[in-house]
């Protein structure tokens, strides 16, 4: 059958493990929401990866460095949409535009502005596609968060009968509340693998830790769980986001000064840190939950999962793949199907998540 809404996206998250770009149908012949045609990952270049956290702080000359990370940026972004459309078994003609978002380095929305390293009119020419860009802009001029931004497309492609929650275990963590009718909410939790990787990169070596197997040598120090979770971050009412600007290496080593506390055991209060402040921010404000559906990075850490199933227990926990939506793949997509409703100059927003004054139309679009 013939392919009618072909559309490619990219994401580039928090964890900063590289670049996931999806090519999918968003008017599948089954009816369905969307149908995946291909993918691809790029891990970043280590060089890149550095510079990219250099970033996150103030630093020396810092425009012609965000300026040369935009383009590596933008070169490895078109080359992960190429390989996923070669993997489709497809062509850039093929694809109507593709979403684009960056790489958040700055999240300030109290201050009216968010940064996101990127170059869309390199990533147009070197794909020969329509990219869109700048997702959070808008939302943040309209008074909102700028995030989260796929709250929608979860509700368009999870919403059914049960009362369900969207985890995204990313570098922050989010959380997308989906009644069976009614108000879609979401927020940011706080961190799932920043500090969890920043930990390990620390002591280990390695950037993150594989299947939670270090975190698990450790014990949760309980003194040092009630000093993270003693954050105001936490306590705040939603709409709310949050990154690195937030929960990086400073705001982990002032909770740890004084402390004697063994590196395994720090990483598995880590683990502890983020099952809890999920499961409390799921009681507190999504409380009519019964199912959540884990997606992002993290639900590939058994260690992470198992806690997360315990503290937000009795409710059911099972990963997206459970409907059938790889993990790595959920932001990807949720970006290609914001394309298009940009392109369709539909709103991509949800006031009731980021606070916006109103629905807006998301994105700055750059022709083929």
């Amino acid at each position: 059958m013939p392919l009618r809404q072909v559309y490619a996206g990219v994401m580039s998250g928090t964890s900063l493990d590289g670049v996931d770009a999806v090519v999918t149908d968003l008017a599948p012949d089954d009816g369905s929401v969307c149908r995946l045609l291909g993918a691809a990952h790029l891990p970043f270049e280590p060089t890149l990866r550095d510079e990219i956290l250099a970033l996150q702080r103030a630093g020396d000359d810092e425009l012609a460095r965000a300026a040369r990370a935009a383009i590596a940026l933008a070169d490895t972004y078109a080359q992960a949409i190429l390989a996923a459309v070669s993997h489709a078994g497809l062509s850039a003609a093929d694809v109507i535009a593709a979403g684009v978002h960056g790489q958040t380095v700055r999240h300030r929305p109290e201050a009216g502005w968010t940064l996101q390293l990127n170059d869309p009119a390199r990533v147009a020419e070197r794909t020969g596609m329509t990219i869109v860009a700048d997702f959070r802009s808008r939302d943040i001029a309209a008074g909102g968060q700028g995030a989260p931004l796929v709250p929608a497309f979860h509700a368009a492609l999870f919403r059914g009968d049960a009362h369900r929650a969207i985890v995204n275990l990313g570098g922050i963590a989010n959380v997308t509340e989906l009644p069976p009718r009614g108000v879609v909410r979401g927020f940011d939790t706080g961190p799932a693998n920043v500090l969890l990787d920043l930990w390990h990169a620390r002591h280990r070596r390695a950037t993150f830790d594989g299947n939670g197997a270090w975190s698990q040598t450790g014990r949760v120090d309980d003194a040092l769980l009630a000093a993270f979770m003693s954050d105001p971050y936490f306590a705040r009412v939603p709409p709310k986001s949050t990154g690195r600007d937030l929960f990086n290496g400073e705001w982990l080593d002032a909770k740890l000064a004084g402390r004697n506390v063994a590196a395994a055991d720090v990483q598995a209060t880590l683990v502890a840190l983020t099952a809890r402040t999920i499961a409390d921010a799921v009681r507190t404000h999504c409380a009519a939950t019964t199912e959540v559906l884990v997606c992002g990075g993290g639900a590939n850490n058994a260690a992470l999962m198992d806690a997360l199933s315990r503290a937000l227990a009795p409710r059911s926990v099972r990963t997206t793949a459970a409907l059938g939506v790889a993990v790595e793949h959920v932001e990807a997509l949720a970006f290609a199907w914001l394309a298009r409703e940009a392109l369709g100059g539909r709103p991509g927003n949800l006031p009731e998540v980021t606070g916006a004054r109103g629905l807006r139309v998301l994105g700055a679009i750059y022709p083929r």
